[in-house]
């Protein structure tokens, strides 16, 4: 346990705070779409297009007209969160193990996502909205994707701590990794029924 206790707990989304199924989004969107899943792998993955989206190399129009362009769709909003929806799996408990970290330290949430998912949380996950309000921080709008050491310390700066102060979980270890190459408490989480046993290391137990 270290004796630094954090001030700031920032949780990465995908894999901490939801359990989420690539899989599932893709057959979501291939079924309202009637394409193939082949197509939505490469329009959405194989292309390089989420990649860029979640690098803000692209805004969310765009985003939505190059997916649709490469499967000969109109895609909107309402369909991409639908298909975002299905991946994601919250676990009922989420809130009150959010609510009591809350009570020693401020809490946020830094993802590797385009905006389209930060401006959407609330229809795709609402208890993650709810429980993070504005702290929904991503990397198309921080100008840096993790593991990138920048993303994390725009994050950290615009939340108002220190680095050292701060304590990042994720379950990529090169995201951990570069999160302690800035300066920042880390710890790995391999799945989200890990994340109260790594807390309770860091005394949110």
């Amino acid at each position: 346990m270290t004796t630094n206790t954090p001030s700031l707990v920032l949780f990465d989304l995908d894999g901490v705070l939801a359990a989420y199924d690539r899989g599932a989004r893709v057959a979501r969107l291939a079924d309202q779409l009637d394409v193939s899943l082949d197509a939505v792998w490469s329009g959405l993955f194989h292309s390089g297009l989420e990649d860029r989206f979640d690098a803000g190399e692209v805004d969310a129009d765009t985003y939505l007209a190059e997916l649709g362009r490469s499967l000969d769709r109109n895609v909107d909003r309402t369909q991409w969160a639908d298909a975002r929806r299905t991946a994601m799996h919250v676990d009922a408990g989420l809130p009150k193990l959010v609510a009591n970290v809350r009570r020693r330290a401020d809490v946020a949430v830094l993802t590797n996502n385009g905006g389209l998912l930060v401006d959407l949380l609330p229809r795709i996950a609402p208890s993650i909205a709810s429980a993070f309000g504005e702290h929904v921080l991503c990397s198309a709008r921080l100008g840096a994707r993790k593991p990138d050491a920048a993303v994390y310390l725009e994050a950290v700066r615009s939340l108002g701590h220190a680095p050292s102060s701060t304590l990042f979980l994720d379950d990529a270890i090169a995201n951990v990794e570069g999160a302690r190459r800035a300066g920042l408490q880390a710890a790995h989480v391999a799945t989200p029924a890990d994340l109260s046993r790594v807390l309770a290391t860091y005394g949110f137990g």
